[in-house]
């Protein structure tokens, strides 16, 4: 049964990977057609970045419908092998 043992760490550090905190930032540019965001954002924690203004991919276009440049928003984002994938995004009040 070693492979079941071994399946289990890897949901394991797959849940982990995906547990991701939001980050506060702030909209810059929204590209829907390519499905690209850019954020000045805050320290990203899950994946150990210091703040700074970058473009993500999101995972969902439809999200983008949602904010546009000078919004303040929350988002969570994650490496999707090697590119940074924004997952959620909610604006801020």
């Amino acid at each position: 049964m070693p492979g079941v043992v071994h399946a289990q760490m890897d949901n394991a550090k797959m849940n982990a990977a995906q547990m991701t905190s939001l980050t506060d930032g702030e909209i810059r540019k929204v590209d829907k057609d390519a499905g690209k965001v850019t954020i000045k954002h805050g320290d990203i924690k899950n994946l150990d970045m210091p703040g700074m203004t970058m473009i993500f991919l999101a995972k969902d276009k439809a999200m983008l419908d949602k904010v546009q440049a000078g919004d303040k928003v929350r988002f969570a984002v994650i490496n999707d092998g090697g590119k940074l994938v924004v997952t959620e995004i909610q604006p801020v009040k």
